[in-house]
């Protein structure tokens, strides 16, 4: 059957006015003794994460007296992430260690660095149905924190919270085990809540959320550990049976 094309465009129809939002559901994912990104813990009070890309820069080659191509550098990923309280898992993270022997709550700095990934949800609205339409999520692998600076300001009249900013810096990671897989390594992943219409797709995210955030349901204490499933697993987790 031949090809069907909408000879007319349409802008702003009802329904299609779609926006995203928020941020919510932010996990933190130290890497283990196994190297594997387990227990997740929650992250509470991020105010915002700015994904910032960088790379892919163009370098220009010329012969026979023209632009002959161009090759583009490597793409990094990296974000900063603002937020005015991170759990204590992250201090092993930001180069933060306890001073050890009997000693109380006395912690020091400039430590090694453990890597980390993350997971964060944010909102999908659109004109009919606000902010509930779906959401996205974020999965962050290869995590590195690079030392921020704090500010510590005296209380005044116009009172404001200390809030803390790191830049967050990630390294790729395998995409499949199968030399067959023609993706690159990949520092990130998302997944939209819309492209899953039928009752069995939505399972799939299902089974994907409780790896993230863990499953009060399941038969064992161990079996509902939150962590980050790799590329690979993610996969496999929402790819229907059969």
């Amino acid at each position: 059957m031949a090809d069907t094309y909408n000879n007319a465009l349409e802008w702003d129809k009802s329904g299609e006015r779609y926006f995203e939002t928020g941020i919510d559901h932010v996990v933190l994912y130290p890497i283990d003794g196994n190297n594997e990104y387990k227990p997740g813990v929650a992250w509470n009070g991020v105010r915002s994460i700015a994904e910032n890309p960088s790379g892919a820069e163009p370098t220009k080659l010329y012969a026979d007296n023209i632009q002959y191509i161009t090759m583009y550098s490597l793409e990094e990923y990296g974000m900063t992430l603002a937020c005015y309280q991170y759990p204590e898992e992250f201090d092993a993270c930001n180069g933060i260690a306890s001073l050890g022997g009997t000693s109380v709550g006395a912690k020091v700095g400039q430590q090694s660095r453990k890597k980390f990934g993350l997971a964060y949800r944010t909102k999908i609205g659109n004109d009919t149905q606000g902010n509930d339409l779906g959401y996205k999520l974020h999965l962050v692998y290869g995590c590195s924190a690079k030392p921020s600076s704090k500010t510590h300001n005296t209380v005044n009249n116009s009172p404001e919270a200390e809030e803390f900013s790191f830049e967050i810096t990630s390294d790729p990671i395998n995409a499949s085990s199968n030399p067959a897989e023609t993706l690159k390594p990949l520092c990130y992943i998302e997944i939209d809540s819309r492209e899953f219409t039928t009752v069995d797709e939505k399972a799939l995210l299902t089974a994907l959320e409780k790896k993230l955030f863990g499953d009060p349901a399941a038969a064992s204490s161990s079996e509902g550990i939150p962590y980050l499933p790799l590329p690979s697993e993610v996969k496999t987790t929402l790819t229907p049976a059969g």
